[in-house]
């Protein structure tokens, strides 16, 4: 891992005690450094006024619970606080997202609670939600570089994850004004400033497979666009080019297919 910059803000560690909120597991990411997380998940705390010290003392006087939920850090206009090892330790699970969820698995190939570093954002109340976001933004930035991820691909809303029953931190971002994609944007360029290296793209592939029933749009890369057709889960589809359209999930990659015409988002299929 490259050496981090010195952090703009302070990451104050405040360990939950060892339950089930908190269960001491070493973090176990895909690739041969287990402790490097694979991705991150984007959260707000869906507690309108919460601060991140009242929710790390929850989770604290709440650490046998037995329906167990966690994060790793906390933050809102004032602090950021651990209280999951992610920075100021050696990484440990979280269990932010439920293991029945399949989403994680299609875009990253690993489960959120086993690779993923979750991060929760405080909002509303008397938070001043201009500089919460201000942290929250760096934070993610600066676990990007931590873990050599690309902030552009490498970063999820809880609300992708688990479509229908989450919204955030779609919900709590518009406190700020702003939405998801905004989000990433801004990521992108502290991740710059402070000095990680976003990756060349790699080659665009021959073909793609699709991972799942998948959606072809034919005319624009827009999930408005109309359906020409679907192709089922395995089938081998002709590249022709990639180009950008709508973004999903901070995704702005679609590959134009033969016969032409005909756009697959590149998040809904593998090389």
């Amino acid at each position: 891992m490259q050496p981090l910059p010195p952090p703009k803000y302070s990451i104050l560690p405040a360990y939950l005690p060892i339950g089930t909120r908190r269960r001491g597991i070493p973090l176990a990411a895909p690739g041969p450094d287990p402790l490097k997380a694979r991705f991150l998940v984007a959260h707000d705390t869906g507690n309108p006024g919460s601060t991140a010290a009242g929710n790390v003392r929850y989770y604290t006087d709440t650490y046998r619970t037995a329906t167990p939920a966690s994060a790793h850090l906390f933050v809102d206009d004032r602090q950021i606080l651990e209280c999951v090892p992610a920075i100021t330790g050696s990484p440990e699970k979280a269990w932010h997202v439920l293991y029945d969820r399949r989403e994680d698995n299609i875009l990253y190939g690993c489960n959120a609670n086993d690779a993923a570093i979750g991060v929760e954002y405080c909002y509303g109340g008397t938070i001043n939600a201009d500089e919460a976001y201000r942290r929250y933004m760096w934070l993610l930035a600066y676990l990007c570089v931590k873990f050599e991820l690309d902030p552009r691909r490498d970063i999820t809303g809880h609300c992708f994850l688990d479509p229908g029953r989450k919204t955030d931190p779609v919900s709590g971002l518009l406190q700020s004004r702003r939405s998801f994609s905004q989000l990433l944007a801004d990521v992108v360029d502290t991740f710059r400033v402070i000095g990680g290296e976003l990756p060349d793209a790699p080659p665009l592939p021959a073909t793609v497979t699709a991972q799942g029933l998948l959606n072809i749009r034919t005319g624009e890369p827009f999930r408005r666009a109309p359906v020409a057709r679907q192709a089922p889960a395995g089938e081998v589809l002709a590249v022709l080019g990639q180009v950008t359209g709508e973004a999903v999930n901070g995704n702005d990659a679609w590959y134009l297919l033969s016969p032409g015409n005909q756009y697959c988002w590149s998040g809904a299929v593998r090389p």
